[in-house]
């Protein structure tokens, strides 16, 4: 079969303090917070990032791009096609959507581990619900990628079990933009038979004992039913999760990619998840990851750089609160068409050099503004490439679901200067000379229901080294 490569995980800076829901609707809501993807987010571009930082830390291109998601910007038509072209990934790599229920992520993590090639297997959910709901209260947004295939991996499969069984605990028909769930105490009751059973047949077929797992995590919708197979396991509390929350479809491999970040040489990571049934996905880690291990701990990193929400811009950002926007006409629709056509640039921030005198130019233009050679310009890559403020302008009229807009100019190292938005930061978090990076983002979504998805600049937080 074939092993984990890399991995890597996204959890938007914005954090809702549950108490201010608790206060503002005066009933209870639970203590700690719970991650919010910004109003220029969602599941697509929560994906793109994750899937950012797994190919950072393994050089090795993907055949095939899988995205699971139960909260899609569209249907109708491929999400992952656009993480595959923000990732500039060849043509000849294909691009599918694995998704539309919390389990999926789980299928389409298992399904690559026991297929051939390589693939990158990315899920990500942003979580809501009715003000005051549980999925409010306890839901989270995050995103997490596997670079899946041969060679030498972090962690390999010993074995898989999973149990299907038909009851309604939780539902969400077409059109509807919030779940509903059946009452608990049934959940709870048709959960534990299948999770047993899975566990059981997991441990059976590898040959081991309970006490041989180093780490457990269970993962579901379903808060008593994981919180009782939880206990019964033994499953230690998550870092990420009392941050973050509970992002849905991401959960699964959010809980792994943390357990990965401790894990030892030859220690076994048991991966429960109950949805619709039961998975049990039994890892063990490899020498290799200790040794390939040169990035922060994600239950580090989940606590910097965050900006507190305030529970009205959240619902605001929910489409929840309809509040008076500024004063400016709605943008317009993105062309189709034309985003086609520049594709390159539009969508992996793909900028062009001067093949005379080097000059960079974003985008990429037909005759060089410095030394006026004609011709096609040497493609340059710039996603990944950081650069500093040089200036910055604050502006309180044009159309925003946060405004105020910072727009700044960014001189990118090794070359190039461009003017883009400033995102995850407010007025007073800009200066000239601070350092910031790209983030794929959604600037709008038009009227006619097109996403128009750009690149943004972000402060620069912490700083990874690639494994």
């Amino acid at each position: 079969m074939a092993a984990i490569l890399s991995y890597g995980a996204y959890i938007p800076p914005g954090r809702l303090d549950r108490a201010d829901i608790g206060t503002t609707l005066g009933q209870p809501a639970g203590r700690g917070t719970r991650s919010v993807a910004s109003h220029d987010e969602d599941s697509t571009t929560l994906a793109v990032e994750a899937a950012r930082v797994a190919l950072r830390r393994r050089d090795v291109r993907p055949d095939r791009v899988v995205f699971s998601t139960a909260t899609p910007t569209y249907l109708d038509r491929t999400n992952a096609a656009v993480i595959h072209a923000a990732l500039d990934l060849d043509p000849a790599t294909a691009a599918y959507d694995f998704g539309g229920a919390p389990r999926s992520s789980v299928g389409a993590l298992t399904t690559a581990l026991s297929g051939d090639g390589t693939a990158l297997v990315v899920a990500a959910d942003i979580r809501t619900g009715l003000p005051g709901s549980a999925d409010e209260i306890s839901g989270g947004d995050a995103a997490v990628a596997f670079l899946i295939g041969p060679g030498e991996g972090l962690a390999e499969v010993v074995s898989h079990a999973a149990v299907t069984a038909e009851f309604l605990d939780r539902w969400r028909v077409p059109g509807q933009t919030h779940s509903r769930q059946w009452e608990e105490r049934f959940g709870q009751a048709s959960y534990l038979p299948p999770a047993q059973q899975a566990i059981e047949q997991a441990l059976k077929s590898a040959g081991v004992a309970r006490e041989e797992i180093a780490t457990v995590v269970v993962a579901g919708l379903h808060e008593r039913a994981r919180g009782a197979i939880a206990k019964s396991l033994g499953a230690t509390a998550s870092a990420v999760s009392e941050q973050v929350g509970n992002p849905g479809t991401a959960q699964p491999g959010l809980l792994l990619a943390e357990a990965l970040d401790s894990a030892k040489a030859g220690d076994l990571i048991l991966v429960v998840t109950l949805a619709e049934g039961a998975d049990a996905l039994l890892l063990r880690a490899t020498p290799a990851l200790e040794s390939a291990r040169s990035w922060p701990a994600l239950a580090e990193t989940v606590t910097q750089g965050t900006r507190s929400v305030p529970y009205p811009t959240f619902l605001t950002w929910r489409g929840m609160l309809n509040r008076e926007p500024p004063r400016r006409p709605d943008p317009e629709p993105p062309s189709p068409p034309v985003s086609a056509r520049h594709s390159a640039w539009k969508f992996a921030f793909v900028a062009g050099a001067c093949t005379s005198c080097g000059t960079r130019h974003l985008p990429a233009l037909q005759t060089c503004m410095s030394c006026g050679h004609p011709g096609d310009m040497e493609p340059v890559p710039l996603a990944d490439t950081p650069g500093s403020v040089v200036t910055y302008t604050v502006d309180r009229l044009t159309y925003s679901l946060s405004p105020p807009v910072i727009a700044v100019v960014v001189d990118f190292d090794g070359g190039g200067r461009f003017q883009t938005e400033l995102t995850d930061a407010g007025p007073d978090d800009v200066a000239i000379g601070d350092r910031v990076e790209m983030t794929f983002r959604r600037f709008f979504q038009a009227s006619n229901g097109i996403a128009n998805y750009f690149w943004k600049a972000r402060p620069v937080t912490t700083e990874e080294v690639s494994g």
